[in-house]
């Protein structure tokens, strides 16, 4: 039998930068970017004020839609496409960058880990109101 979870977060979706290197005398730190670091705590107190149970274990499968902001500098005409889903983003952010900086900071939170996760469908949209929708079957292990 298999449960099902609905999340909505009101946040800006912020993709995965490249790790930064700092050296602390012997030793090499590695660490996010600002940006992502911020992005990935914010959103970390998200699913923390929506998700009180335990992490989930089991077979994860995940449907992810991220809705970023349409560009101020468009014609109307083209707003409206963009805010009823008939053009979609083809630009950078990469998909898959939004969906690394989400699923790391969804550990430990949501999910134990994010190797759980079997299957995933993504998408990612334009939206006067950026935010993320977060939908999760589970498939516990018997």
């Amino acid at each position: 039998m298999a449960k099902e979870y609905e999340f909505y977060f009101d946040i800006e979706p912020v993709q995965q930068q490249r790790p930064r290197f700092a050296r602390r005398g012997r030793y090499v730190h590695t660490y996010d970017p600002p940006k992502t670091a911020n992005f990935k705590k914010q959103l970390r107190q998200l699913a923390a004020e929506q998700y009180q149970g335990t992490p989930l274990e089991g077979e994860l499968y995940v449907t992810a839609k991220f809705y970023r902001p349409i560009q101020k500098s468009l014609s109307k005409k083209e707003h409206v496409r963009r805010a009823s889903g008939v053009h979609r983003p083809i630009v950078k952010s990469d998909l898959s960058n939004y969906l690394k900086s989400f699923e790391d900071a969804l550990n430990g939170i949501i999910w134990r880990d994010d190797a759980m996760i079997v299957h995933e469908e993504i998408d990612k949209f334009y939206s006067d109101e950026p935010h993320i929708e977060l939908k999760i079957k589970v498939k516990e292990v018997e």
